[in-house]
């Protein structure tokens, strides 16, 4: 995580970032819940995605719309200047979207809003136009700890307060090469990011009016990643993964990394289906991905490893 030591002035100051501003108008976008529904749930691939990350590319989806709101505001207002973020720049989204009254920053750190949960996308748009501030959310989470107990990791060692290093999220997408052994286990059937702490928290099952699904079908797996199970993605070769891939959120992880932890969720799985493709993984050109097949055979099947060896 360390691109989040660099410019740590324009974080502070979004002035830095457009000369002059002087509001953030933040929105939220729904992505959920969409387990167990539709083409995204089929295979042994999808329940180790985490939601926000099954359709498509939601930096995509989101930064057209925002820049069409933008030209709007710019000629409603002429002179306004606006610069619109989603996930990108060295914005606090966090923050800036909880001073909007959009949200109170929960214990697993994420936003949470009393009639929608935290299944939502964060965005923003910069302005030179002065608005009137949105009043705050109070915290909710009361003396709740139920995000802090069900991370399997304890990447939450205390309220408010989140350790990537020891985040199944930051290990199976921002983590680069090997994944040390002892992390390996920690990770389970995640191959690309984790909802742990949010599917933990009441503020997602437990309201007034349940969340409704989302009928957003650009969130739901396309029809040419739908079918994709562990075993297919193990044996993707390049040219299947830029075509399968294509707009999708979970190219951040690389073909490596989303084929290194397809290896270690299937050594944590131990299914006897997997033990082919995890053979076929000791080849592959990426150390991390044979490093992953090598520990995975040893982990389910020791006896196989044992006889390959002598």
């Amino acid at each position: 995580m360390a691109y989040l030591e660099r410019r740590v002035e324009e974080r502070l100051d979004p002035r830095k970032l457009l000369p002059g501003a002087k509001s953030a108008l933040c929105v939220t976008w729904r992505y959920a819940p969409l387990a167990g529904e539709g083409p995204e749930a089929k295979g042994d691939l999808w329940p180790g995605v985490a939601l926000y990350a099954r359709g498509d590319d939601y930096h995509d989806l989101i930064l057209g719309r925002l820049r069409r709101l933008s030209s709007k505001i710019e000629e409603a207002f002429p002179g306004t200047k606006s610069r619109a973020y989603v996930d990108t720049g060295p914005v606090l989204e966090r923050e800036l979207a909880a001073r909007a009254g959009l949200g109170w920053q929960g214990k697993n750190t994420c936003l949470l809003h009393p009639k929608d949960g935290s299944y939502f996308f964060l965005a923003e748009i910069l302005l030179t136009l002065d608005l009137a501030p949105a009043p705050p959310v109070a915290d909710l989470c009361g003396s709740c700890t139920r995000c802090l107990e069900a991370c399997p990791t304890g990447a939450l060692p205390e309220p408010y307060r989140l350790d990537s290093r020891r985040c199944i999220s930051y290990w199976t997408i921002e983590h680069r090469g090997e994944i040390p052994e002892e992390v390996r286990e920690w990770l389970g059937q995640w191959i690309f990011g984790c909802d742990i702490c949010q599917q933990a928290c009441p503020w997602n099952w437990k309201r007034p009016r349940p969340i409704e699904r989302s009928d957003r079908p650009e969130l739901s797996a396309p029809e040419r990643r739908a079918d994709l199970d562990l075993i297919g993605l193990l044996r993707l070769s390049r040219e299947e993964y830029v075509e399968r891939f294509r707009g999708s959120a979970l190219k951040r992880a690389k073909l490596e990394g989303l084929k290194r932890n397809a290896a270690i969720a299937m050594g944590n799985r131990g299914d006897e289906r997997y033990l082919p493709a995890v053979t076929e993984a000791l080849s592959d050109n990426a150390p991390s991905v044979r490093s992953a097949a090598a520990w995975a055979k040893a982990k389910c099947w020791p006896e196989v490893a044992r006889s390959n060896d002598s």
